[in-house]
């Protein structure tokens, strides 16, 4: 054991002694000024944040009680005041009853002066109705045609929106289109009513054909005069209506 202490402590010799550590140095080669744990670490230059520089305000709330920092809203704030103040849901829908019955009334009385703001609606629940009485009258009379009749309506309400988008200066809207030409079938479905009963074949159903025919063309051109401001040009706007209710009309008398 004395040879291997001896070698332990000559195989280790070196000039480094442990009294050097008593000066540290720094990357630079520097010593430091100070001892390693008397050592002050110096403010390096630089901007600070203020909201760093700010201590944190201590929790005051308890563990089991967090603060609220958010109050619900009721739901009184979000509909009013009250559920009185809001609308009727037919009114949300679009759906008046009393527009309705003065579109249904104008139409039946085809020298009445129309209003054109109430006319210039997208209203669509009167039109759905009439266009199924108008099927419903045709299916009483032996004749299943639904089909046709919403088809040529669709049809025949996109020929009348490019027509009147071309003629007018205003413009209008395909809701609009549509909703003028439903009311206005209205006489047809007293046309296809009389069918339910009588032969239109005759003359006599001649006649009264060419005269339901003039009464919608003429009911929904003075409609559409009114709505759009167009004055002078009823008679333009009346002979494609004729073609469009003439449709209806070889549907109802064949």
């Amino acid at each position: 054991m004395s040879g291997f202490d001896s070698f332990s402590t000559d195989f280790f010799q070196t000039s480094y002694s442990i009294d050097d550590q008593a000066q540290p140095y720094d990357y630079s080669g520097r010593p430091y000024s100070k001892q390693y744990g008397g050592y002050e670490y110096s403010q390096q230059s630089g901007f600070v944040p203020p909201e760093m520089m700010q201590q944190q305000q201590p929790y005051t709330g308890q563990i089991y009680q967090p603060t609220q920092t958010y109050t619900p809203t009721s739901a009184q704030s979000f509909y009013g005041s009250n559920f009185e103040d809001e609308p009727p849901l037919l009114e949300e829908l679009g759906i008046n009853f009393d527009h309705i019955w003065q579109k249904t009334l104008t139409v039946l009385h085809p020298l009445k002066v129309a209003d054109g703001s109430i006319m210039n609606e997208t209203d669509l629940a009167g039109p759905m109705v009439f266009c199924l009485a108008f099927g419903a009258t045709l299916l009483l009379a032996g004749k299943i045609q639904f089909g046709y009749v919403y088809g040529i309506s669709a049809i025949g309400c996109l020929g009348m929106f490019c027509l009147l988008n071309l003629m007018s200066m205003t413009g209008v809207s395909f809701g609009c289109v549509a909703s003028v030409l439903g009311y206005c079938l209205l006489p047809m479905i007293l046309l296809s009513t009389f069918a339910i009963v009588f032969s239109l074949q005759g003359m006599m159903g001649i006649i009264l054909t060419a005269g339901i025919i003039g009464w919608c063309s003429f009911s929904a051109s003075k409609i559409f005069i009114s709505a759009l401001a167009m004055e002078g040009q009823q008679l333009l706007v009346a002979y494609p209506c004729a073609l469009l209710y003439g449709v209806f009309a070889l549907i109802s008398v064949f």
